[in-house]
């Protein structure tokens, strides 16, 4: 018999999330994390921002999932007290030659279900007289969350469903022989169980690549690493402001915590490894970027605030890859699901996220 029902690896904020659904629908959960406490990974380095979803294409599991993912965070969160605001955001335009883009953003949301408004340049100068644009988009239902308190509240309630969360537990190995599934960890234990869940960000592909699959490839781990600078001083705008997407990211842009903190970023480099440094070279080309349309921002009032990497599954020059959830369905191993490249939206779709691994899974 299996030692366990179910096993997730990784405690963020989807693996948690995860440990939820399942505890919830009646299996015995086991989460496993490497770092000391949950949400020690991707989910402590992101700007926690709640996205409405008008970006991602048609029929996309990103589309899918932080549609559905949002309405299930504002209902969490105002449930169990989570620390959140439905601030909405602006998606600016600040050239002429930008409008068909944004045209195509708004097209994009009504495929996807979001709401959105155009609201033409002096509008959005007069609702927040710090911008500069030619035309924007009003997201209403975007927003910000407090990560740290929206994992505490979710992991709370996996463990009111018996779910037990172990720290320190680094899984190297994920293995399947006989309708067994197995997880081995660096200490040397084995764990047994019935479902696994690799909820693992960074080490998701490779974990992946440790248990036979035939017939569902593990796609390439790329790495995006992201700089965050804070503002010094009182935030000029009162929402989140959005430049219009580039191929790789959603761009520098506004946001703030809850406290009413201005931080900007990310941008996005590309490395060849995991590397949290804070790398200030390039501030220069940050403060141009957000210059578009802040044009009055001094940056030496800019102060370096953290860095983030995301798992990406394309690289340069290539399209925006979608997230990839491998279950029985793809690669036959009944039990077994793995999240792979889950960045952005990720934050957003992480309870939508774990009620599909839920549906692969059964109850």
């Amino acid at each position: 018999m299996p030692d366990i029902g179910a096993v997730i690896i990784g405690a963020g904020v989807v693996g948690v999330a995860c440990a939820r659904e399942l505890a919830m629908a009646g299996h015995e959960v086991l989460l496993l994390e490497a770092e000391d406490r949950a949400g020690e990974g991707i989910s402590s380095r992101n700007s926690g921002v709640i996205h409405a979803g008008m970006y991602y294409p048609t029929g996309s599991l990103k589309a899918q999932l932080c549609v559905r993912g949002l309405h299930l965070m504002y209902a969490f969160c105002a449930a169990r007290g989570v620390a959140h605001r439905r601030l909405g955001k602006l998606i600016v335009a600040t050239h002429e030659r930008d409008l068909d883009k944004l045209r195509g953003i708004e097209s994009q949301a009504a495929i996807n279900g979001v709401p959105v408004t155009w609201i033409d340049g002096a509008e959005a100068m007069r609702r927040e007289p710090a911008l500069r644009c030619v035309a924007a988009l009003d997201s209403p239902t975007s927003g910000i969350v407090d990560v740290p308190e929206l994992i505490t509240a979710l992991l709370g309630e996996a463990e009111q469903y018996g779910a037990r969360l172990l720290e320190r537990m680094d899984v190297t190995h994920i293995e399947h022989a006989d309708n067994d599934l197995a997880v081995r960890t660096s200490n040397g234990d084995a764990i047994s169980a019935r479902i696994v869940v690799n909820a693992a960000g960074l080490g998701a592909n490779a974990l992946a690549r440790t248990v036979a699959a035939a017939g569902a490839p593990v796609p390439e781990l790329r790495y995006g690493q992201g700089h965050y600078y804070y503002l010094n001083g009182r935030s000029p705008f009162s929402q989140l402001i959005y430049p219009l997407p580039g191929a790789a990211s959603l761009g520098v842009h506004l946001g703030m915590d809850l406290s009413g903190r201005c931080r900007f970023g990310p941008d996005m480099r590309w490395i060849d490894a995991p590397d949290y440094g804070f790398d200030d070279s390039r501030r220069g080309e940050f403060v141009e970027s957000i210059r578009q349309w802040w044009p009055e921002i001094d940056g030496d009032a800019l102060q370096p605030d953290f860095v983030g990497v995301r798992p990406k599954l394309h690289g340069p020059g290539e399209h925006a890859a979608d997230f990839v959830i491998q279950g029985p369905e793809e690669h036959g191993i009944a039990g077994l699901v793995h999240l792979l490249g889950i960045e952005s939206p990720g934050l957003t779709s992480s309870m939508a996220i774990a009620e599909r691994v839920v549906a692969m899974v059964g109850r």
